[in-house]
């Protein structure tokens, strides 16, 4: 299939939903999906979305919240014209059908969550996210301008390399004509050109052993723009949530929202002790990554596998109506929360780095756009304040749409782009070898580039990516191209960016916590 279109939107969740349906107004939108259209990130997002709503609370306050947890490395101009857009943006999800909780006199019901100075959290119960996908995806199934395909992998970007121009980091003006996409039924790669691409491909999660991500998160759209030669940074902020279910034969693993906390929960070591306030004045509100890393130090000095969230301080009647979806699956292991403290564990969570885009949510390359978790547009710097992700992506997506409207007119499709080109590929048979290096790669990347890195441990796990990234292209070179193998490949080059750039930073901030570079608050965790 070889297929022209204005706008194709590569992803489903809120960044590429928020796109298309925008884009609408203006042309032709193909989206493209590797799974079904709720299969990403968004409708896991429990805690809800960040927003000025109400005095007394004001930008200036959620300005200097984002910066704080950024810990200063955010874009101050990106986290202000962010935050002030935000508004108008949250209550178009409203004009979308997105029902938000509201107090009894109609006003929004606002929660408080870590790193947050004011209650400004727009939520509905504990399933924000779900509530937010289900509206967008039904606005878009009816939109007569969106067509779309659900069980199709992206493989590659189409770009002047591809019309045998040969291209690098340098190369000015490289541009794209679209993508190359898997379709599993065919077991064919399909041509589609468009005048615009989005990429919205959400998280990375997958290249960790334990994640809150879906399975579907491989970090597909980063790696497919740093093979076209496209800028990606930041790539050492990976944000582990502070707390996860421990529930190790379950993955990903289930979110405790940060909400829970933002409501009174307070986090205990094994003997029940409270242990925060020793590592920030803001207890168990303290930002995420403060958070995290003073658990992973709490389990190392007691040698336990988890600590725990104790939900007694939130009145049982705010469970039943704020949580109930957390307040069920602790039931269905055996645990009430009602009456018993929750274990929990951090996880890897969220990609604070990713595509480089500038305040349109533009690209390095031409015509390229991206939103969402695989962007880095500069709001969130070395730490993602909670709540912020929705956000970042409902306003990119609007201002990509703004930009790319603009150039529209005058862009062209490349005639000259060939089909794929599967000569002297072979049908691999050699599933377990894929899998075997995947769980490698994790094993990989959760022993040596965790919460806590050190020279030493990055340095170990370069030496064996590249062993696995050999291994990985020659495979990928000799096979007929399937899902498993394009999910490895990319992986394997998301491990290699996220160690490259940690290697590269030498100083802790943020996310990124090294042995060697201790900051001068935190030199007690080990």
């Amino acid at each position: 299939m070889r297929k022209e279109v204005d706008f194709l939107v590569i992803g489903s969740g809120i960044a590429g939903l928020c796109f298309a349906l925008k884009a609408a107004n203006f042309g032709k939108v193909c989206m493209v999906t590797k799974a079904k259209m709720d299969d990403g990130s968004t409708r896991y997002a429990q805690g809800g979305i960040a927003s000025v709503i109400y005095k007394p609370d004001s930008y200036e306050k959620h300005i200097q919240d984002t910066m704080v947890a950024g810990d200063e490395l955010s874009d101050r101009h990106i986290v202000e014209l962010t935050i002030r857009e935000a508004t108008e943006r949250v209550m178009e999800l409203v004009q979308w059908g997105v029902d938000f909780d509201k107090n009894q006199d109609g006003s929004f019901a606002l929660g408080k969550e870590g790193g947050h100075s004011m209650n400004r959290i727009l939520h509905h119960k504990d399933i924000t996210g779900y509530e937010i996908e289900q509206k967008l995806i039904m606005a878009a199934r009816k939109n007569p301008n969106i067509e779309i395909y659900e069980d199709r992998l992206a493989v590659e970007i189409i770009t002047q390399h591809h019309l045998g121009v040969e291209v690098n980091r340098r190369t000015p003006d490289i541009t794209c004509y679209g993508a190359y996409v898997y379709n599993p039924e065919s077991k064919n790669i399909h041509t589609i050109l468009a005048k615009v691409t989005m990429m919205a491909t959400g998280g990375l999660g997958m290249v960790y052993e334990h994640t809150t991500n879906p399975l579907v998160a491989t970090g597909d759209g980063v790696a497919m723009v740093y093979r076209a030669k496209g800028a990606v940074r930041g790539m050492e902020f990976i944000q582990f949530h502070p707390t996860s279910l421990y529930n190790p034969k379950e993955s990903p693993s289930f979110l405790i929202t940060e909400a829970m906390r933002g409501a009174g929960a307070i986090l205990r070591d094994a003997n029940g002790v409270a242990f925060m306030e020793k590592y920030d004045k803001r207890g168990s509100l303290a930002p995420r990554d403060i958070v995290a890393r003073a658990i992973d130090s709490e389990m190392k000095q007691q040698g336990v596998d988890h600590v725990f969230l104790d939900t007694s301080p939130i009145p049982r009647k705010e469970i039943f109506e704020h949580f109930p979806n957390i307040y069920a699956k602790c039931l269905s292991i055996g645990i009430d929360i009602t009456k018993e403290m929750i274990p929990v564990v951090p996880v890897e969570h969220y990609s604070c780095g990713g595509i480089e885009t500038d305040e349109w949510g533009a690209t390095s390359i031409r015509n390229l756009y991206a939103s969402g978790e695989c962007a880095s547009t500069g709001l969130h710097g070395a730490n993602r304040l909670a709540s912020n992700s929705l956000l970042e992506a409902l306003v990119f997506s609007h201002r990509a749409c703004i930009h790319a409207v603009e150039d529209l007119p005058s862009i062209q499709f490349c005639q000259e782009v060939p089909d794929w080109n599967s000569e002297g590929t072979v049908l691999n048979e050699e599933m377990v070898l894929i899998t075997q290096e995947r769980k490698e790669l994790q094993t990989i990347m959760s022993s040596y580039v965790g919460i806590v890195r050190s020279d030493l441990r990055l340095q170990r796990a370069f030496d064996r990516l590249e062993i696995l990234y050999r291994e990985t292209e020659d495979l990928y070179k000799k096979s007929i191209l399937n899902p498993e193998i394009c999910e490895l490949r990319n992986l394997i080059n998301i491990g290699y960016l996220i160690v490259r750039h940690a290697m590269a930073r030498k100083e802790s901030r943020g996310l990124h916590y090294s042995l060697d570079y201790p900051p001068h608050s935190m030199k007690n965790v080990k």
